[in-house]
């Protein structure tokens, strides 16, 4: 399975990076706004929230040959590409607020469980380490992923999803200008990167008692 993931961290992205950026175009009729929100928000959010989680933080690891301290340095395009593909086949266009309530949730579940299968494989692998309590606990990858994935990505689909389906609202309307365009993707960044971490942590600390973006020690280290 290691080497599975070794070849797809490589394979995967430079065929589904440009892939997903012509579904995109051909989707928006080439409309660049539209196709920033879709195809570069996964990128820029892979490469900030997971960057501070590992070299900042210290609370995630890859394990891989081609690293920059704890961060391997195409993970966005890893996770970027994958995700703006899996955004695309589920999406469906926008033509009222129900809408993009809809895109939202659609975006949540099928982010959320995709992603906790990938990191519970990478964490089985060994090609994913996470410090957090379930880590601590000595509790397995499958307690591990649950205790984050969730949170993460899913909260990471439901802003993407919204900050799409929002664009797409208000382009149908003229109303995508350049300035309102700047402030729209500004603010999906933005969203993206702090509400998925502050849900994680106000459930740490009920669950853990600690806000869970700090390495957690073990006790006592199993044999």
């Amino acid at each position: 399975m290691k080497r599975a993931f070794t070849v797809y961290q490589y394979v995967a992205p430079a065929i589904l990076a440009p892939t997903s950026f012509l579904l995109w175009r051909h989707e928006y009729r080439g409309n660049l706004r539209l196709m920033a929100a879709a195809w570069l928000v996964p990128v820029l959010w892979a490469y900030i929230l997971p960057g501070i989680g590992t070299n900042v933080l210290k609370v995630w690891e890859f394990n891989t040959r081609l690293r920059l301290g704890r961060f391997r340095p195409h993970h966005g395009f890893v996770f970027g590409s994958a995700t703006a593909t899996l955004a695309w086949l589920v999406h469906v266009p926008v033509h009222s607020m129900a809408n993009v309530a809809q895109s939202a949730f659609v975006l949540c579940s099928v982010l959320a469980f995709w992603n906790l299968l990938y990191d519970f494989e990478a964490l089985q692998a060994g090609m994913l380490s996470v410090y957090n309590q379930p880590w601590a606990d000595d509790q397995g990858s499958a307690a591990i992923a649950m205790d984050y994935a969730p949170w993460f990505f899913g909260g990471f689909g439901a802003v993407y999803g919204a900050g799409i389906g929002t664009m797409e609202w208000l382009n149908t309307r003229g109303l995508l200008s350049a300035p309102m365009f700047a402030f729209a993707f500004t603010s999906m960044l933005i969203l993206a990167l702090t509400i998925p971490v502050a849900g994680y942590v106000v459930r740490s600390r009920r669950k853990h008692g600690h806000s869970g973006i700090h390495p957690i020690r073990r006790t006592c280290q199993s044999d």
